[in-house]
């Protein structure tokens, strides 16, 4: 009996499954997840949260929306009563800090690349809508920074031009539990914000990062999607490779955009894993690649003519002065010879 009553409350633990309204009526649904030790995984409207418990406090990464922020704070405190010191932010997108500004009031530190407080200011002053000043990060990192915190080594890098270009990992060193951010979509075709300084081949070269890092026995929580494995990992790599060779092949044999997206066999057998069933579909995906593949073609094309024309230049100088010499030859030397008068 007693072996069961202590199954049952793991179970609940474990995962945690929540669905209430806020205040403001907005139905809010939101599930705890169990990763791995003191490691945890919310789930909710938005972006996945990623949580750390333990002596110090709670560590946490990332925060939804704004209206979902009320049942994510109930939802910690059904674990810890300790406060959330600090948060990280893996990019400045509203999914991921959108409740912000709510735990700055509350004393939480925030975090975050450099680039993450540079797109949040940059909205503030946009005014497009009334976005709260303490929604800005209060310490950023150009590179990495770690935290020595809840018993573990914490290990926070900056990704380069990946889903933006302010996208950070977290590495939880002790459980071995990586937060990936949007880099990663498990399962899913991945949204590239290109306006915001995102591409695949950034996406792709941040992945091979993380794979450097982390090793076969890491859990992964993903931007989107369920906890992921290093084979999840390395199979979103390969995707994303294999699909953007096959669109850049085909822009080299002079296919258009629109006859690429309509090329069912590029991405055949990840659509029929359910890639193309979230939030980005593959005509979208494709597009994407579609348009990344001619920016850089278009660069190394635009390049390789800057290229011959200088040849041709500088060719055509060569010719000029050979001419210049050919009517021109140099005057022979004159020897000028003495003469000695033995008389």
């Amino acid at each position: 009996m007693l072996s069961k009553l202590i199954f049952i409350a793991t179970l609940f633990f474990s995962v945690l499954t929540v669905y209430s309204q806020s205040d403001n009526g907005v139905n809010v649904y939101t599930k705890l997840i169990k990763v791995n030790n003191k490691i945890y995984m919310l789930q909710g409207k938005g972006g996945n949260i990623g949580l750390s418990f333990g002596n110090d406090g709670v560590f946490m990464i990332d925060d939804q929306f704004a209206e979902s922020i009320e049942q994510i704070q109930k939802d910690i405190k059904t674990i810890s009563k300790k406060p959330v010191q600090f948060l990280v932010n893996t990019h400045f997108h509203a999914d991921h800090t959108g409740g912000n500004a709510i735990l700055a009031e509350t004393g939480t530190i925030i975090f975050s690349q450099e680039n993450v407080r540079t797109r949040l200011l940059g909205m503030i002053n946009e005014e497009k809508k009334k976005i709260p000043q303490e929604i800005l990060p209060m310490v950023t990192f150009s590179e990495d920074l770690t935290f020595h915190y809840n018993g573990e080594k914490i290990y926070v890098f900056h990704i380069h031009n990946a889903h933006t270009d302010g996208d950070a990992m977290v590495y939880f060193t002790e459980s071995n539990v990586l937060h990936t951010g949007d880099v990663f979509f498990n399962g899913k075709y991945p949204f590239i914000d290109t306006e915001n300084g995102g591409s695949i081949t950034g996406c792709i070269e941040g992945l091979e990062k993380a794979i450097m890092v982390i090793n076969e026995d890491t859990k992964i929580i993903p931007g989107h999607g369920d906890v992921g494995t290093y084979k999840d990992l390395q199979n979103t790599v390969n995707m994303l490779s294999i699909v953007y060779k096959r669109v850049a092949m085909n822009y080299i044999n002079k296919k258009t955009e629109e006859e690429v997206v309509k090329m069912t066999d590029l991405t055949k057998e990840y659509d029929e894993n359910g890639y193309g069933d979230g939030f980005i579909s593959t005509e979208a995906f494709l597009r994407v690649i579609y348009n990344e593949v001619a920016k850089e073609r278009g660069d190394i094309e635009s390049n390789a003519e800057k290229n011959r024309k200088a040849r041709e230049k500088v060719e055509k100088m060569m010719e000029e002065q050979a001419k210049q010499k050919e009517n021109n030859p140099p005057k022979p030397s004159q020897n000028i010879k003495g003469s000695t008068d033995l008389d």
